[in-house]
């Protein structure tokens, strides 16, 4: 490789740097003022990039500077170059220890109750590692760089990411023992036509919980005042006597130990399950704290 290959090499991963920094602070003094560069000597950088592209990845107003499409595409490649680059010279310089920033996303219940106690065992094993999680039932782009792990529950769509299966889970309908005195214990699935029902918003088109009776699987379709995003804030609606909800067995399995949560219609429950997986972007050249974190939750969660 002759200096000029090596010196615009050494350029490249410098505007990324500099790239990152304006669409993390959100302006080009800011940016300047964090790298030790002058606003002009920024925005020559962003123009630099462009220009050599072909396309704009930024657009520019006196108040705010907005990324393309293309701009994203950009920002999410040279996170992971920079991250990858952070992680070559300081596993060289600290031995080969995982190190870096670790970005995990988590649904709200399974990450509060069985992904975060287990921070504590992972950060002691790799203290080099900052893990910055984010609890949301919102699925991010892992693809796209908006995390370095996920963690999915249901059948996976088709996509270039890499899954490991962490386990599985199968869903209880659960009510309070408040609700039930006031409104009666349903005995069979049609009884829910006469309750208010507390469903997700998302996942499928019509609000439907499936059962067998007889041998034979049947959805039906249910009704209720409040739809929420979230098993959490179904559960804590159950809780609070709202009405009956159909969540993970694992979010509500405390509550129904400790009689908050009464379980219902479990002769008729069909028994399906839905895997969990952890999906991250894979190949060759997988960082190794993303490794490492993968296989500490395969070991903990199975």
């Amino acid at each position: 490789m002759n200096a000029k290959v090596q010196i615009a090499g050494l350029d490249r991963a410098r505007e990324m740097e500099v790239f990152a920094a304006v669409a993390d602070e959100g302006s080009f003094s800011a940016a300047g003022r964090l790298l030790g560069l002058t606003p002009s000597a920024v925005s020559r950088t962003l123009d630099r990039i462009e220009a050599r592209l072909g396309v704009r990845l930024m657009l520019r107003t006196t108040r705010v500077l907005t990324l393309t499409a293309e701009g994203h595409a950009y920002l999410s490649a040279a996170r992971r170059i920079l991250a990858d680059l952070d992680e070559a010279e300081q596993g060289i310089a600290d031995q080969g220890a995982p190190r870096g920033h670790l970005r995990v996303s988590a649904s709200l219940a399974h990450g509060r109750q069985q992904v975060v106690p287990l921070l504590g065992e992972f950060v002691r094993l790799y203290p080099h590692i900052l893990i910055d999680i984010s609890l949301t039932d919102v699925v991010v782009d892992v693809a796209a760089g908006q995390a370095d792990v996920a963690i999915r529950f249901g059948p996976l769509a088709d996509s270039p990411l890499t899954a490991r299966r962490l386990g599985e889970t199968g869903r209880t309908i659960v009510a309070s023992p408040d609700y039930l005195t006031r409104r009666g214990v349903p005995r069979s699935p049609e009884d829910l036509h006469d309750h208010d029902c507390l469903n997700f918003n998302f996942r499928r088109a019509e609000p439907v919980w499936p059962f067998r009776k007889d041998g034979r699987d049947y959805s039906l379709m249910v009704r209720g005042p409040v739809e929420a995003n979230n098993g959490e804030t179904l559960t804590q609606l159950a809780l609070a006597g709202v009405g009956v909800t159909r969540v993970g067995r694992f979010s509500v399995q405390d509550a129904i130990v400790e009689g908050r949560l009464v379980p219902l219609l479990e002769e008729f429950n069909p028994g399906d399950r839905e895997p969990i997986h952890a999906v991250f972007v894979g190949g060759t050249n997988l960082p190794a704290r993303v490794r490492v974190f993968v296989d500490f939750l395969a070991e903990r969660l199975r």
